[in-house]
């Protein structure tokens, strides 16, 4: 009996420890210190990759990362966001095309995202409601700042709840990184 109190004890003590961890998800890639970003008023968010490319997901994804991307801003301050619906690709960023948008719209500094849903299980089109969201962050001249990501299992430690939820969780992660490194 006092073995079984004892495993118990620690099953739920570690089930805790690993739930109440939430920024466990947090991870900073890479940031170039080399370029230091001055009081930002306006950030322009490219469309998500979404991996994998199913046609189906791609709208409910967009929707939800935009929605989380509006909140954020507006918790963050009197900082202007602005959407661009043009496809980037997140490995190979178009630094041209970045500063080219930036310059046209006044923004100082562009986010390039990626969003990629966990596989589970033996089918085709059998997907966790896990994501990764990622994000590389560009200044107004097209230099690279820094990469961020969170993923969402690790970070809340979830099992149920839906996919855009996910995201919206993700996207707001990812951001919080992304703002905590800037202010330093």
């Amino acid at each position: 009996m006092k073995k079984y109190l004892l495993s118990l004890f620690l099953t739920f003590y570690l089930s805790s420890l690993l739930i109440s961890c939430a920024n466990y998800g947090d991870a900073l890639v890479y940031k170039n210190k080399d370029i230091k970003v001055s009081k930002i008023k306006t950030v322009l968010y490219f469309n998500p990759e979404v991996f994998p490319d199913i046609t189906e997901i791609k709208e409910p994804t967009y929707t939800a990362f935009y929605s989380a991307t509006s909140d954020k801003m507006k918790a963050l301050g009197n900082i202007k966001y602005l959407q661009v619906d043009t496809p980037i690709s997140f490995d190979d960023v178009d630094t041209k095309m970045v500063k080219e948008i930036c310059l046209n719209n006044n923004a100082d500094i562009a986010v390039v995202p990626k969003v990629k849903y966990f596989k589970v299980g033996f089918g085709k089109y059998v997907f966790s409601n896990q994501v990764i969201v990622s994000m590389k962050l560009y200044d107004s001249n097209g230099y690279f700042i820094m990469e961020t990501s969170y993923d969402t299992y690790k970070g809340n430690g979830r099992l149920l709840g839906s996919a855009s939820n996910s995201v919206i969780i993700g996207t707001k992660g990812a951001i919080r990184k992304m703002d905590k490194e800037l202010r330093n």
